[in-house]
């Protein structure tokens, strides 16, 4: 039941039924992309190298799929996936590209923190701003350890901590050349004006985590835009990216 959610939980299912309507336009052209691109700035999966290269007969899971391109660009390729996104408006829209594409696969309104699933269900288990942005991950990171068989695969992308450490409080306000807030202690992040929850850890915090969860820590990719990368996000500028990382992607498995 609802009311039986995390408040962060409930507060982010709110908002985000709120903000869907932003997102089915981003849908409409993920869907229809011939190649995956990733995160703000649309790197190409030629370029980041993102997935895993041997997805055929694999069960995945998308923690926080929203319009769940992520989720179709794994089918495509031959997995057997099943995305989880807490808001149902954002759902709505992926049925919807389900039906115009003609691809279907299982689209659950869950609390990616605390999944319906027996252990050891699925081999890869993926994240873009989704859970890894909007969960706790001290729930969530070991919810997907529980989910994964022995050496499965996490793979998230999410804003980068050097960048939550630059990026003013203020709405629209682009991140700028100096610390604004501690590097300590980082955890929940509520914005001035914006009912969602955010959650960033530093990176100590991230491997220390992902190591007491089972897992290996494989790779941390650092995303730097092209020089003619576009964004319609304001809290970043492409001068920004070029010369700090404005993302990141964490690729780590678990433990056999």
């Amino acid at each position: 039941m609802p009311s039986e959610l995390p408040e962060h939980v409930r507060r982010n299912r709110a908002v985000w039924d709120t903000w869907a309507a932003q997102y089915v336009a981003p849908a409409e052209e993920n869907w229809a992309a011939t190649e995956p691109s990733w995160g703000i700035w649309s790197i190409p999966e030629s370029r980041l190298g993102v997935l895993p290269d041997d997805l055929a007969g694999k069960d995945a899971l998308e923690l926080g799929c929203g319009t769940a391109y992520v989720s179709a660009w794994l089918a495509r390729r031959g997995a057997r996936v099943v995305g989880v996104d807490n808001s149902a408006v954002q759902l709505e829209t992926a049925r919807r590209m389900q039906v115009q594409h003609g691809l279907e696969f299982p689209l659950l309104h869950e609390n990616a923190e605390a999944l319906p699933y027996a252990s050891e269900t699925f081999d890869v288990v993926i994240s873009e701003y989704g859970a890894c942005l909007w969960g706790d991950p001290y729930r969530w990171v070991p919810e997907a350890a529980r989910l994964l068989r022995p050496g499965g695969r996490l793979t998230f992308l999410t804003n980068s901590f050097l960048l939550m450490l630059c990026v003013p409080a203020e709405d629209g306000a682009a991140a700028t050349d100096r610390l604004l807030r501690p590097a300590f202690d980082m955890h929940r992040v509520e914005w001035p004006g914006d009912d969602g929850v955010e959650f960033h850890l530093a990176h100590g915090d991230w491997i220390r985590l992902l190591r007491r969860s089972g897992f290996d820590v494989e790779d941390l990719i650092e995303v730097r835009p092209d020089a003619d990368a576009t964004t319609r996000y304001p809290f970043v500028s492409l001068d920004w990216a070029r010369q700090w990382p404005c993302e990141e992607v964490w690729k780590a498995r678990k433990r056999e």
